[in-house]
């Protein structure tokens, strides 16, 4: 009987795992993680874990009897300290082997850490896992002043998220603006006044000096010393500077790795029976135009459950248009594509509204769309990327016409 290893149970992992099944494969399917959590979704880390509204058993990917239903062996707790594919097996770091004809590495990523000092202090926090969520979420409840360091998408939900808790928040941002390097000047422009409006403090072009303890034995976060010279009282930080691969075992393993593991359209690494998806996979994307490692939900939910495909033998050429989505108070932000500065960008409806889509074109052809509070444009959008489409200017700009219809007929 042929034992299918699956390497990280997140969302891709636990996707791939579901994939197996559902595509006809009645070998073992063994899925193992260090966490102690069965697979869960991100997404309502920042959001709805924080506010109350869900619970962590919400947050599970599948119902606890999934996996016994499906017959998924769950290794949780453990770590895998070595892949030896020759052999046929995947070695854990107490020592025992699991057989494995076939490996899919679902390693995902890790917090940036701030290496400042104080960054150890209790109080200081990432947000990433599961158990993160609840510890941030308790002392949210209790009233806590946060300091949010870096103006990401996590900690603009982070920081949206206690506002309507209640809580005081102060926002650090080493760029000009919050957001800016993946939304552009005009967006995240808009988006900082939102939060500012709705009483977050947004602190630009300043980083974090150190962190400073207080109270006895003067172990927990009291001040936040930025760099250009602010001290901010803070109960509660949390550090969201961007996150890093877990390539480290696929290294230790000799697969070809540079900022993840090196994949081609097939989701397959330097080694035939080795595989990778999600946050760690850095894959060939033609929509794009080069490889990327691409830390998205879709992404890690589809490329998962392509690479699950693959092992099987019924793989196709994975190439999806990259779209996310966050929510912050009441707006829902999506994007799909990936619009350069360089762009000519056509914007429909009114962006002091806070209710657009701006829509991105290189060379006449639609490479990108970011909406807020437009989610049907965004979807609309997605297709004509995919498809290379040249929307008509004017077309695209009038908000009564549907985006599907702004192209000559037939292109789409």
């Amino acid at each position: 009987m042929a034992t299918h290893v699956i390497v990280g149970a997140g969302l891709a992992g636990g996707r791939a795992a579901g994939t197996l099944r559902e595509e006809g494969f009645d070998g073992r399917v063994i899925l193992i993680d260090a966490e102690p959590h069965p697979p869960y979704e991100r997404p309502p880390l920042s959001k709805e874990l924080i506010l109350g509204t869900k619970e962590p058993a919400d947050a599970r990917l599948f119902p606890e009897p999934f996996y016994q239903d499906n017959d998924i062996e769950l290794l949780l707790g453990a770590d895998v300290a070595r892949l030896v594919p020759e052999e046929r097996r995947v070695e854990l770091a107490d020592g025992a082997s699991v057989p494995a004809d076939k490996v899919l590495l679902t390693t995902g990523s890790r917090p940036r850490p701030l290496p400042v000092p104080g960054a150890d202090l209790e109080g200081v926090h990432h947000l990433r896992t599961l158990d993160d969520a609840q510890a941030i979420r308790a002392a949210l409840q209790d009233g806590a002043a946060l300091v949010v360091v870096g103006g990401g998408f996590i900690g603009a939900e982070l920081a949206s998220s206690a506002r309507a808790l209640g809580n005081r928040v102060t926002m650090v941002e080493l760029d000009h603006l919050p957001m800016r390097r993946v939304l552009g000047d005009d967006i995240a422009e808009l988006l900082t006044r939102h939060h500012r409006e709705r009483g977050v403090r947004v602190i630009t072009q300043a980083g974090v000096e150190r962190f400073e303890g207080g109270g006895t034995p003067g172990r927990r976060v009291r001040r936040v010393v930025t760099t250009d010279g602010q001290s901010i009282p803070a109960d509660l930080v949390v550090v969201g500077v961007g996150v890093l691969p877990n390539d480290e075992l696929a290294a230790r393993s000799g697969l070809a790795v540079g900022d993840g593991v090196l994949v081609d359209e097939y989701c397959a690494t330097s080694h035939p029976d080795v595989y990778a998806a999600g946050d760690v996979a850095r894959h060939p994307n033609p929509v794009l135009g080069g490889p990327v490692r691409l830390e998205h939900f879709q992404n890690a939910q589809n490329q998962g459950m392509a690479a699950a495909r693959s092992m099987l033998g019924k793989g196709e050429p994975y190439a999806q248009v990259p779209w996310f989505w966050s929510d912050q108070y009441e707006l829902n932000i999506q994007m799909s594509g990936h619009p350069r500065p360089t762009d000519t960008v056509v914007w429909r409806g009114e962006p002091d509204d806070m209710r657009f889509t701006a829509c991105y074109l290189r060379d006449g052809v639609l490479v990108a769309a970011i909406g807020v509070n437009r989610p049907r444009d965004v979807r609309a959008a997605t297709g004509l990327i995919a498809a290379r489409a040249r929307p008509d200017e004017n077309l695209l700009a009038d908000t009564s016409v549907d985006i599907r219809r702004t192209t000559p007929r037939g292109e789409s």
